[in-house]
């Protein structure tokens, strides 16, 4: 990290446009001003609001389907095809599409749940299909209840599809979620400061909110997935 900032310092000294390239030292400067406003806290809480809120349906309404086509192949069958439209199509498409459908307010937690479902999906699927068969008729000859099939079988079998199906999408959601506010402009969001930033050209702002969303994305990512990982080890112990 610091290499990258060094990098960045010369680059910027060197290109002498703060219009094109600001520093580090003044973005950072920036961004404590920023945190001393109201305001920032207002766009930062609207936007994680939005993009969590997102990111839970999605992963909820993954695994659900996902379970539900790993015991019915018609299901799956099914499935496949909005599947695999969601993961083909550009995410500036979705969100034009969906500003004739949907307020701007709800944008950035629709398009969150469509980047996050076909990963979390595809990911908790693969699991349940790897699945070893040999536990699977052991569980049916000493006629195992569905509990405790779930519990000893399938969640081992599924924690490294869950925790990689996590780690891909929380930074997606977050890119797809601003993509969103950038376009659509919901009032008081991180997207319509990155916007305002770009109509003002204010290099300074631009990259203080970057700033701001790369943190909040690592952190929330690091987190969740720390949740993740204890609740993993409680449902072991327990």
């Amino acid at each position: 990290v610091f290499i990258a900032l060094l990098i960045w310092q010369i680059g910027a000294e060197a290109l002498n446009q703060e219009l094109l390239l600001v520093t580090p030292l003044k973005v950072l400067l920036r961004l404590k001003e920023l945190v001393l406003t109201g305001d920032f806290w207002s766009s930062v809480s609207y936007s994680f609001i939005r993009i969590l809120s997102g990111f839970l349906i999605a992963l909820l309404s993954g695994v659900l389907l996902a379970a539900i086509s790993g015991g019915h192949k018609l299901i799956e069958t099914l499935l496949w095809p909005y599947v695999a439209v969601i993961k083909s199509t550009p995410v500036a498409s979705f969100i034009i599409l969906c500003l004739i459908w949907l307020d701007s307010s709800s944008l950035s937690v629709f398009i969150s749940f469509l980047m996050v479902l076909p990963v979390v999906y595809t990911n908790i699927l693969q699991g349940i299909k790897s699945t070893d068969k040999e536990l699977l008729e052991m569980a049916a000859v000493f006629k195992m209840k569905l509990f405790k099939k779930l519990k000893y079988i399938y969640l081992p079998q599924v924690k490294p599809y869950l925790l990689s199906a996590c780690t891909l999408s929380l930074g997606l959601c977050w890119k797809a979620g601003i993509a969103a506010e950038v376009i659509g402009m919901p009032d008081g969001s991180i997207g319509e400061r990155l916007y305002e930033a770009k109509i003002y050209l204010s290099s300074q702002d631009l990259f203080a909110w970057t700033v701001v969303i790369i943190v909040i994305s690592i952190l929330f990512e690091k987190l969740f997935l720390w949740g993740l990982k204890k609740a993993y080890l409680h449902l072991e112990r327990g």
